[in-house]
């Protein structure tokens, strides 16, 4: 007699009543959660986005770097400051390198400045996404762990889009980090607008 498949997170979320198809903060779990931008200055950044575009609280990790991290292959040794807030339910990201080692974030810096870097995708399949990727010809330019318990990686799609897609692996501590700052940008007043991540 055959056992059944044991159900995955993704099924489990379903069965709980969870929007089928839909992350916690209301975009596709295929599909773009996340617009991100490379920034000289994060602080001004965050003030700026703060105070033009009414867009937090931000949630602040002073140094990122992955665990496990290969940029282009090889381990990295890139380390960046990054923010994230929601423009209703779009998750917006800023980065800011803190120092000069080679990153996907240093390349677009040098290529063309600041500003849009990358969509970061949902995805519940993780390995299957990132090969259909490198099937049509877009190259890992980065992929490491994160401390949400699941895995990024930036696809090279720069030559056909403006910008990385990144793919965001769910399940882990994914839906209750990113559903609590989605939470908090809901009737925000303005007050406390940058908030540690953790």
């Amino acid at each position: 007699m055959r056992q059944a498949a044991r159900p995955t997170e993704h099924d489990v979320f379903k069965q709980r009543g969870g929007n089928v198809g839909l992350v916690g903060f209301g975009q596709p779990d295929d599909g773009v959660i996340q617009m991100a931008y490379v920034v000289e200055d994060i602080q001004a950044a965050m003030r700026e986005w703060v105070s033009q575009l009414k867009v937090g609280p931000w949630f602040l990790l002073d140094h990122f770097s992955g665990e496990e991290a290969l940029y282009r292959g090889q381990p990295s040794t890139a380390d960046c400051a990054l923010a994230m807030a929601f423009a209703g339910h779009m998750n917006i990201e800023l980065i800011q390198p803190n120092n000069n080692a080679p990153s996907v974030y240093r390349e677009i810096i040098e290529r063309r400045g600041y500003g849009f870097h990358h969509w970061g995708r949902a995805t519940w399949h993780f390995e299957r996404d990132v090969a259909q990727y490198r099937a049509a010809g877009h190259e890992i330019a980065f992929i490491c762990r994160v401390p949400s318990g699941g895995r990024v990686a930036y696809l090279d799609t720069t030559r056909q889009l403006p910008g990385f897609v990144e793919l965001i692996e769910l399940g882990g501590a994914f839906e209750p980090v990113f559903s609590r700052f989605y939470r908090a940008s809901i009737d925000w007043d303005g007050v406390d607008p940058v908030r540690s991540f953790i």
